[in-house]
């Protein structure tokens, strides 16, 4: 499974993180393309010093020159939003280079309400923390690419499937 290794690592260390993105757009069932992980992880300091040991304990670097752990210091995140203009912080691993990680440098939406509301989804025996598809659109909606409007009126169909299962 793609980013099998990623999910079974944070889950072992503990990490709060929820995939969002593309990868929760195909995991809550709508059939597109993606080829990066998107994860919306805890800013908590100490979560993201586990995160980044996670990774980099995988073959993961991240994508500009600093050290892993340089993401959770949030003066520094906060440097690269205003001098950059950063979004997302990009891992990259060492040996396959198609294996990607962007992880979002703020909080587009309250982290603690989209974990609390999150889903967990199974891949064989891995537990995979999806972001509901109620954060995912206004998620999506604050970026509004053409791209993420196309995902928001697919996630509004998988919802209505769901509802009318529901009533089965």
């Amino acid at each position: 499974m793609f980013y099998e290794e990623v999910f079974r690592e944070l889950n072992k260390k503990k990490v709060r993180y929820v995939v969002a993105g593309g990868g929760a757009v195909v995991l809550h069932g709508v059939v597109r393309m993606t080829a990066d992980l998107d994860l919306f992880v805890d800013l908590e300091k100490k979560n993201l010093l586990k995160f980044a040991e996670a990774l980099t304990g995988l073959g993961y670097r991240p994508k500009i020159p600093v050290k892993a752990s340089d993401f959770a210091d949030k003066p520094k995140r906060e440097g690269w939003i205003k001098e950059k203009g950063m979004l997302v912080f990009s891992f990259c691993h060492l040996k396959r280079y198609q294996d990607h990680i962007d992880v979002f440098v703020y909080e587009p939406v309250n982290f603690e309400k989209a974990y609390k509301e999150r889903e967990i989804m199974k891949a064989g025996h891995i537990k995979i923390p999806v972001i509901s598809i109620r954060y995912l659109k206004k998620m999506k909606l604050i970026a509004a690419r053409p791209q993420d409007l196309a995902d928001i009126e697919a996630l509004r169909e998988i919802e209505l499937l769901r509802k009318g299962n529901e009533k089965r």
